[in-house]
Order: structure tokens, then C-alpha cells, then sequence
């Protein structure tokens, strides 16, 4: 399993259930990784996409305590079990988890991979992930030179488990 996410210098990454910013490059990257995948997110996540309609070309997992929730579109769960569960029905190299703050809490255990856009700029926030530079399981195998787009400075990471 492996995690997507963009997040400011405290490991922020959203407020008021929107992005915290605008950076189309990291938007083709995010596209570019989960085209044809399968996309594990909370509910709040999937109502915060345009219309709140499940991402195109991949497979939409949402996880929700709601039990009457459903979407077209989307396969609904609501347990971590659940979600571990489709491991046994996708292959695991496929599952991407991209949010939010909770789901991501909950399945960086499972994740062998966390693809990061660090951007270097604080935010106002209210929605935070763990500091994955203090995770000693973790290291950064992979990382760009500093890039900008849209006024905000940028650069995509790759950390793996040891």
C-alpha cells in the first residue's frame, strides 16, 4: 500500500476541508501516480473533490462510519479491516491512500511507500498528518531539486520503510 499527500513545513495539509493551495504541478503528479489505481479516502476527502464526484479512472474506496452512505461510483467501507481487506482483491503496489488527516493516521503502518509534496511555506491549518522525518521506519529515497510553481515553492520526496 502507498500514501499521496501534500503538506506545508508542520506536516499540514488542508483547512476548512479544502487544500492549501494551488499548485497544478502537483496536481498532474498526484494524477500521474494514482491514474488506474485505487484511491482509499475518507468521506469529508470525497466531498471536498469538485461536486464531490469520485476521481475518474480509478477505483474510489471511501471509508465512512456512516453505514447508510453510499456513492455511485465507489466502493464504500467501513472499518480498517475493511480496508486491509482489499489487499487480498487488488494488488497492493495499487492501493494508494489520499486522505485525509485520519485515514492517513490510520493506514501509515500499512503503507510501504509515502509519495510527499513538501511545500515550503507554513499555512493556516486545522488538519495535520505525523511528521514522517521523525518516523524512524521511514527514510527519503527519492527527492527533487526545489521547484516553484504558482508563487510556492516546492519539491516532491519518496520515503520508504527500512
Amino acid at each position: 500500500m502507498k500514501m499521496i499527500v501534500a503538506v506545508d513545513e508542520n506536516w499540514a495539509i488542508g483547512n476548512g476541508n479544502q487544500l492549501l493551495c494551488h499548485i497544478p504541478e502537483d496536481l498532474k503528479y498526484f494524477k500521474k501516480k494514482t491514474t488506474g489505481k485505487v484511491v482509499i479516502m475518507g468521506r469529508k476527502t470525497l466531498e471536498s473533490l469538485p461536486g464531490g464526484k469520485p476521481l475518474p479512472n480509478r477505483t474510489n474506496v471511501i471509508v465512512t462510519k456512516d453505514e447508510n452512505f453510499e456513492k455511485d461510483g465507489c466502493i464504500v467501507v467501513h472499518s480498517l479491516e475493511e480496508v486491509l481487506a482489499l489487499k487480498e482483491r487488488f494488488n497492493d503496489d495499487d492501493l494508494m491512500v489520499t486522505g485525509g488527516a485520519s485515514i492517513y493516521t490510520q493506514l501509515l503502518p500499512y503503507c510501504d511507500t509515502c509519495y510527499v509534496t513538501k511545500i515550503h511555506h507554513r499555512f493556516d491549518a486545522d488538519t495535520f498528518i505525523p511528521n514522517l522525518d521523525k518516523d524512524e521506519s521511514l527514510i527519503i529515497r527519492m527527492h527533487t531539486g526545489m521547484k516553484e510553481d504558482n508563487g510556492y515553492k516546492f519539491q516532491f520526496l519518496e520515503y520508504r520503510r527500512k
